[in-house]
């Protein structure tokens, strides 16, 4: 599938068939992520999965009860590694550049997703705290993005996007 085409045809899905992902689907969707520039190519995240009914079921809890996390089979969960990020930048690394680091590689996951046929959503409303009980996450990895991964049940409509001169400004 063509780049372009995959940026058209990804659209957030909160409803997935009961259909596994494929081993190799996913190991080729998380060579992808780990691909994704990163600052100083630290590589400042960690990504857990979830595959298990009973951890998703403590993720949707975690997430404001979001079902997507229950129907799809993996749940990834993108965590900052904020130690890693500060050992080269500081407060920077630690406050920014990691959050960045863990954005793109999520971004990624996306984007990679859809170019094998599987549907995502990003969801970012959940209790970080909670969520990090769920993987007994250490202190210094920040969670920053859950995301829901699978087949797509029924329809994907595409969303309203602004115009391109609401969102560029040159000066």
């Amino acid at each position: 599938m063509d780049f372009f085409e995959v940026l058209e045809k990804r659209h957030s899905t909160r409803s997935f068939k009961e259909k596994m992902v494929e081993e190799e689907k996913l190991i080729k969707l998380l060579k992808a992520i780990n691909s994704a520039p990163s600052a100083g190519n630290i590589q400042s995240y960690k990504i857990f999965i979830a595959r298990k009914q009973e951890l998703k079921e403590k993720l949707s809890s975690a997430a404001l009860s979001q079902t997507a996390i229950l129907q799809a089979p993996v749940v990834l969960v993108f965590c900052a590694d904020t130690k890693a990020s500060a050992s080269k930048y500081g407060s920077k690394g630690e406050l920014l550049y990691c959050i960045q680091d863990a954005s793109i590689a999520a971004a990624y996951c996306q984007l990679a997703a859809t170019a094998l046929g599987l549907s995502t959503v990003w969801i970012g409303a959940f209790n970080e705290k909670e969520t990090g009980k769920v993987f007994g996450i250490p202190g210094h990895l920040k969670p920053i993005a859950l995301i829901p991964l699978g087949y797509a049940s029924g329809t994907l409509f595409k969303s309203r996007r602004k115009k391109i001169e609401e969102i560029v400004e040159e000066k």
